[in-house]
């Protein structure tokens, strides 16, 4: 019961739960376009983040000086079906739709 109390600890807040939507929605993200998408500082964003990270809701990966990330292997039926919900439950939310138009405006500056 850790772990999922442990997940749900980190998606309680509203920041990173924006973040987990878009990367459920998008796929593998920059940290300079998800922070473009949601109007943050590179560095608020890194460290929400960090803390997904550390729940092992995301990985990253870097090419250069760049990261990437994106949602984790579902380690189990709970998680799975969560970022099943990140896809399909909030596609009509009027933040995950301004979210995700703002993400595919984003010109991040590796470009």
């Amino acid at each position: 019961m850790q772990r999922e109390a442990a997940l749900f600890k980190a998606l309680s807040d509203p920041t990173r739960l924006r973040l987990a939507v878009l990367l459920a929605m998008h796929g593998e993200t920059c940290v300079c376009d998800l922070a473009e998408a949601l109007c943050e500082p590179d560095f608020k964003v890194s460290r929400h983040l960090g803390i997904l990270r550390s729940a092992g809701m995301v990985e990253a990966r870097r090419e250069g000086t760049w990261m990437y990330y994106r949602l984790a292997d579902a380690g189990s039926d709970l998680e799975s079906r969560l970022q099943d919900c990140f896809r399909d439950c909030f596609t009509a939310h009027l933040t995950v739709r301004e979210d995700l138009l703002r993400l595919e405006a984003a010109a991040c500056r590796r470009e």
